[in-house]
């Protein structure tokens, strides 16, 4: 199985869970684990964070699995943040957002969209080992779900800016099932909008928003028959997806529409469409005279639907739905059929006054979501520019390593911490250094530092801590490691700089001066003693780690390619 086929499979596999009863969405799930088991094995970065994606949107989709999607998108932060991967760490914040819309946390979900669009907006144009039109692809999904979010909560200005950047992020290179995705997407969004704003008595503009998701609901059709959506052949995409069938039947409502809206009724759609099929279908009926029928029709989603948390807005457009048509005229249904027709010249009750106010209220309320969004964004964008100007000011420009001023900061908190005891302390020397540059260049010293940096850090363990001294001078710190297995890290070290190929490394080799730190001993002391025992190392050969146990002991040296070395002994 090749990167691209798993991909491809997981792809194929979140299309279809969204559309499946929940025994086949259990099995999806399965299918899902087992290749993120395979990626994890593999390691690829990218890939691991992609599989991550799919298995906790798959959650995330599937009744009673949702809490399951915390680990995996908590997982799939740290992954990410741990790789530098910026949009699939977006994604990662925004599926938490949706978690959260789930558990009614909604203040929380719009802090988790602020972060992920603040991230989009810092994120680089394209990584160039990745591709464009996989590098778009990751962006329009990170979009994507963040809009997901802002339309469930009914935050309609923003989710059009967010999906219209999904769009131009994969105009020029989108395929069918991408470009059925984002039709798809913004009827939803149209015909939400379109029902909100009629609770606030502005039916022009919702006509027109219904208008516009019916004209692109005729269009899905051509890649609708390409995409990897299920779907029967030869069938007309509005017969066989709810959202689009009902775009229709808001644009024009009559009895023309029920019989496929009726079919489409109630059965496993697309997540979030299922009232909008059903405020489409009650008024087609009550168009066609049938206002009993479109009453139960409400009522029964009602009830369905009542313990479904992640379409708040929705849900009170369904409620508002009942209200409406069961307080309308049963002998006169032209005169409040449909909510498109405005009913200015009707007197109204103390009860309608009320709602009407409330309504206005939640208006208010949801500008002010807009803000708040804005306003986090902002805040996340500017605390997470400090913070990387925090970090460059403790990063080596050259190396990427911590500098002189962040090993201060990590040696003080270390040799103040009781669970970083024992600390060894090593100050590392590039022998031959000197001769790179007189004899090729400058340029070509700064790569000679780069490689050995970075071969360096790869030898040591995980927690270990490596800076540049300065110059060609590294410091190593090794929390809660006694001189054995300092030895035995710092020997990895060693060897693995000798053996680089002589093009990369021009035959530099480490001397190694390697010191336990003394109780009470301040962190001067303790690297002018690994100072002391480096140029132990130095003069008598290089290439070798030299130590000092005990205060005041005679510091000792071991050359790496001595076949009798023991790191076990060498104390």
């Amino acid at each position: 199985m090749s990167d691209a086929w798993l991909l491809g499979r997981a792809r194929e596999l979140i299309a279809a869970v969204q559309r499946t009863e929940r025994t086949e969405q259990l099995k999806v799930i399965q299918t899902l684990d087992e290749l993120l088991d395979e990626t994890q094995r593999r390691g690829e970065p990218v890939l691991v964070a992609q599989l991550l994606r799919a298995a906790a949107l798959a959650r995330l989709v599937t009744r009673g699995m949702v809490d399951e999607a915390e680990q995996l998108l908590d997982e799939m932060l740290a992954h990410t943040k741990r790789h530098g991967l910026a949009l699939l760490r977006a994604d990662a914040h925004a599926l938490r957002g949706r978690r959260l819309v789930l558990a009614g946390q909604e203040d929380a979900a719009l802090t988790e969209i602020a972060r992920a669009l603040a991230l989009l907006d810092d994120a680089p144009s394209a990584d160039v080992q990745m591709g464009r039109r996989a590098w778009d692809r990751l962006l329009s999904s990170a979009l994507n779900d963040c809009w997901i979010v802002l339309n469930q909560l009914g935050v309609y200005e923003a989710a059009e800016e967010v999906i219209t950047r999904a769009h131009q992020a994969i105009r020029d290179s989108a395929g069918p099932h991408e470009i059925t995705l984002q039709l798809m997407n913004r009827v939803k969004m149209l015909l939400g909008w379109g029902l909100r704003l009629e609770r606030v008595g502005r039916y022009d503009e919702a006509g027109e928003k219904f208008r516009t998701a019916a004209s692109m609901a005729i269009a899905v059709e051509a890649p609708f028959a390409e995409s990897l959506f299920p779907r029967e052949a030869g069938v007309p995409a509005v017969d066989q997806v709810g959202v689009l069938a009902a775009s229709l039947a808001f644009a024009a409502p009559n009895a023309a529409h029920i019989e496929r809206l009726r079919r489409l009724h109630g059965t496993q759609g697309y997540p979030h469409e299922n009232i909008l099929v059903t405020i489409a279908l009650s008024r087609c009926l009550e168009v066609d005279g049938l206002r009993d029928e479109a009453l139960d029709v409400l009522l029964e989603a009602r009830h369905t639907q009542a313990e479904d948390n992640s379409q708040p807005s929705m849900r009170l457009n369904l409620v508002r739905e009942l209200a409406r048509i069961g307080n309308s005229d049963p002998d006169d249904p032209a005169g409040d059929a449909v909510a498109s027709v405005e009913p200015e010249s009707k007197p109204t009750s103390p009860l309608a006054d009320y709602a009407a106010t409330l309504e206005a209220e939640l208006w208010s309320l949801r500008e002010s979501q807009i803000a708040t969004l804005n306003t986090r964004r902002e805040h996340e964008r500017l605390s997470a520019e400090h913070g990387a100007i925090t970090q460059q000011a403790l990063q080596d420009p050259l190396t990427g390593l911590p500098n002189r001023r962040a090993l201060d900061e990590r040696l003080r908190s270390l040799a103040a911490s009781a669970m970083a005891q024992p600390l060894a302390v090593a100050l590392v020397d590039l022998d031959g250094f000197k001769d790179v540059n007189d004899q090729h260049s400058h340029a070509e010293g700064d790569d000679v530092l780069r490689v050995v940096a970075s071969t360096l850090r790869d030898a040591l363990r995980g927690d270990d801590i490596v800076a540049r001294y300065g110059g060609d001078e590294f410091i190593v710190l090794l929390p809660g490691a006694p001189l054995s297995a300092a030895t035995q890290a710092l020997n990895r070290s060693v060897k693995a700089v000798a053996s680089l190929p002589h093009h990369l490394s021009h035959g530099v080799t480490l001397s190694v001066g390697l010191v336990s730190l003394r109780p009470q001993e301040r962190a001067e002391e303790v690297l002018s003693r690994a100072d002391a025992a480096m140029y132990q190392a130095k003069r008598r050969g290089g290439n070798q780690i030299a130590s000092s146990p005990q205060p005041g002991g005679e510091p000792e040296e071991q050359p790496v390619d001595d076949p009798t070395f023991d790191a076990r002994e060498h104390t």
